[in-house]
């Protein structure tokens, strides 16, 4: 009997690990899942205009390398970024902190105008932990989206134009000048600019569905993307692989930010809004972190770390996340994204968010997960 059971063990043992080596593209097993929360995207994924890069982290002697997986990863199929471009921006104002000597980030400042005073430092953990738009735009209004763009592409991170503020509709290619607080009683002025009119994007996909409203009226005409923000995927994953892991580049690719700064930033990317001060009710552990975690109420374990940025509008959502267990083992970079939009209007406030979208990169990310956890290292 004992004999049985130790051959039926290693039987077992040999098929399941003859079927992991046999995953020569284990995004492409994962996406091939009978589990309903991919099943029911995969089976339209035209209609859902699906972008996923999956990398594998190898860690040996001779240092770190990548292994990257793709899921029609396309530069020129357009999807609208939403709160994704707050990462690269969030990074570019602690590099220009950086470069004025008489700021740090827990400096106090309002922008002109402005009713709210804050910190650099609070700035970023609020775009982090409940992707606040406010304090997005007070970063845009400290750096410009001339500067933003001129800075991104030196660093070679792909195409992308940064052309609008988040939350609300302007045309306004000025920026406000910053009041900073040198003491309670002495301050100095950082003076805004002038931006260049963006031009329209010329990629797939740049008009969207059937219709879409327009101060409270339907125009029965595809929406237009083509003056909104660029920031595709390949873009999205390499700022990621620069913050995670700044020593594979070199000088002029990384981020000009000092260790301090870089760990304050990833603190702040890892943040969960209860641990920002949040009602954990409202803004539960997943609601800035879809993958794993952002289809429960639950709180993430404590071994489980998640350093990402979401993007949520226009019916598209969007993570570029790397996850790590570190209890396990286990550590990836993860960046994908969703149309869920069934009735092609945009504005109306009907996605499926919570029932397709969400669910979807969930379990995405769970199948990854499980996959990583079982990985030969």
């Amino acid at each position: 009997m004992f004999r049985t059971l130790t051959l039926l063990f290693w039987s077992l043992m040999l098929g399941s690990c003859q079927q992991r080596q046999l995953i020569t593209d284990p995004l492409k097993h994962v996406l091939a899942s009978n589990n309903l929360n991919i099943k029911r995207v995969m089976d339209s994924v035209t209609k859902h205009q699906v972008q996923i890069r999956y990398t594998q982290i190898n860690r040996t002697n001779e240092g770190i390398t990548f292994t990257d997986f793709d899921f029609q990863v396309d530069d020129s199929l357009y999807f609208y970024p939403a709160s994704t471009v707050k990462f690269p921006i969030a990074a570019l104002a602690l590099e220009k902190v950086n470069a004025i000597d008489s700021i740090n980030i827990n400096t106090r400042f309002y922008v002109e105008g402005d009713t709210v005073e804050t910190t650099f430092a609070k700035t970023i953990t609020e775009i982090f932990a409940v992707s606040d738009n406010n304090a997005n735009n007070r970063l845009v209004e400290f750096l410009g989206q001339d500067e933003i763009n001129v800075r991104l592409q030196a660093k070679g991170v792909g195409p992308v134009r940064i052309a609008h503020r988040l939350g609300f509709h302007s045309e306004d290619l000025a920026t406000k000048p910053l009041i900073i607080y040198m003491n309670d009683s002495t301050t100095f002025v950082i003076e805004g600019g002038t931006n260049t009119s963006p031009e329209p994007l010329k990629l797939k996909s740049i008009e969207k569905g059937i219709g879409y409203y327009e101060d409270e009226s339907l125009v029965e005409q595809a929406f237009d993307f083509s003056l909104k923000n660029y920031y595709p995927i390949n873009t999205q994953h390499n700022v990621l692989k620069r913050i995670i892991f700044p020593e594979l580049f070199s000088d002029k690719e990384q981020f000009n930010i000092s260790k301090d700064q870089r760990e304050k930033l990833l603190k702040a990317m890892q943040i969960v809004p209860r641990d920002a001060g949040h009602d954990p009710s409202i803004y539960y552990d997943g609601y800035c972190k879809f993958f794993m975690f952002g289809d429960s109420k639950e709180n993430i374990p404590s071994h489980i770390k998640i350093y990402n940025k979401v993007g949520f509008a226009y019916g598209t959502l969007t993570d570029c996340a790397y996850i790590t267990d570190h209890e396990n083992g286990v550590e990836f970079m993860l960046t994908a994204t969703l149309l869920v939009n069934e009735n092609g209007v945009f504005n109306d406030n009907t996605y499926e968010y919570e029932e397709v979208g969400i669910p979807f990169l969930a379990e995405l990310g769970r199948e990854l997960y499980n996959f990583e956890l079982n990985r030969s290292k």
